[in-house]
C-alpha cells in the first residue's frame, strides 16, 4: 500500500507507511505564545495516535509538551540530541506518561517496526527559546518504509542538502512562517521550489503555512499568511515540473504516488 500522508496543520503531519503510523511535530492548541490558529479545526482524538513521534528541533511551536502529552501513555518519541537535558518537561513526560524517549543526531537511524527512520541535518536555530542556553542540532527526518518520505521539519537551503537527505519519493517541506522575512535558516515557497528541485523527489506536500498567525496581525499584510502554498505550487511547477506537488487543506490526506 502506498504512503499516505494527513497534514493536521502548521508542521504536524501523519505518515503511514507498512503499517507504521508516524506523528511529526505535533501542536494541537488554539493559541501559542503571540500566535492564534487563524484555519483549520483543531485535530480531534486520532490525530495523536501514533507508533512513533518525531521532533524536529526545540522551538515550542514544534516541541510542544502539552500536545505531547496527548499521546498515549508508552509512546515513543524521537528528538534531537541533547533535548532532554533541555527541556526539563520530557523528563516528566517520561516519568509520569512513560513515554520512551530516544535522542538522535544526524546520521542515526532508528526502527520501528516495518520503517527505517533516519536522522538528516537541518539548517535551523536548534536552541530551547526564549530560555536556556543548551543546543540541540535541528533535525529533519527520512521515514523509509515502503517510500521514503522526507519530513524538513524548519531548514533553510544548505549546500549539500539532496546528498545529506539522500533519494527520497515524497517530500514535506516547509514554506511559509510569520512574515516575509524569514531569514536565511526558513524556506519561503521559492526556496522550497529550489529545495524540491535539489532533492528531485516524485511527489511533495507543503506545510508549516496557513495555520498559525500572531494576534493582532489579522488585518496586516494577510497575503502572507495565506499565499505561501499557493505560492509553491507555481514556483514548483517552474523549478521542478516533474514532482507532483499536493496542497492540502487542514485534516486532508492524500497517497502522494498513488495520486501523484
Amino acid at each position: 500500500m502506498p504512503v499516505e500522508v494527513t497534514w493536521w496543520g502548521h508542521a504536524t503531519c501523519t505518515i503511514e507507511d507498512s503499517g507504521v503510523r508516524v506523528l511529526t511535530d505535533p501542536l494541537f492548541v488554539r493559541r501559542l505564545a503571540h500566535l492564534r490558529r487563524r484555519r483549520g479545526e483543531l485535530p480531534g482524538p486520532s490525530a495523536a495516535v501514533a507508533d512513533v513521534v518525531l521532533i524536529s528541533h526545540l522551538h515550542s511551536d514544534h516541541l510542544h509538551l502539552p500536545s505531547l502529552a496527548r499521546i498515549a501513555p508508552g509512546g515513543r518519541l524521537i528528538v534531537p540530541l541533547g533535548a532532554v537535558r533541555a527541556v526539563p518537561g520530557l523528563r516528566l513526560l517520561r516519568r509520569v506518561r512513560g513515554l520512551r524517549i530516544t535522542e538522535v543526531a544526524a546520521g542515526d537511524e532508528v526502527r520501528v517496526g516495518e520503517v527505517r527512520i533516519r536522522a538528516v541535518p537541518a539548517l535551523h536555530d536548534g536552541r530551547r527559546l526564549p530560555v536556556g542556553p543548551h543546543r540541540s542540532p535541528a533535525l529533519g527526518y527520512v521515514v523509509e518504509g515502503a517510500s521514503r518520505t522526507y519530513f524538513a521539519g524548519d531548514t533553510g537551503l544548505f549546500d549539500d542538502m539532496a546528498r545529506a537527505v539522500g533519494p527520497v519519493d515524497v517530500a514535506l517541506l516547509p514554506v511559509g512562517g510569520w512574515g516575509p522575512n524569514l531569514g536565511h535558516s526558513h524556506l519561503d515557497a521559492a526556496r522550497a521550489a529550489e529545495a524540491l528541485a535539489r532533492l528531485s523527489p516524485r511527489s511533495a506536500v507543503p506545510v508549516h503555512y496557513g495555520t498559525y498567525w500572531p494576534i493582532g496581525m489579522d488585518g496586516i499584510r494577510p497575503h502572507e499568511f495565506h499565499s505561501p502554498g499557493d505560492e509553491f505550487v507555481r514556483q514548483a511547477a517552474l523549478r521542478a515540473p516533474q514532482v507532483a506537488v499536493h496542497r492540502l487543506e487542514h485534516g486532508e490526506h492524500v497517497r502522494p504516488e498513488a495520486d501523484g
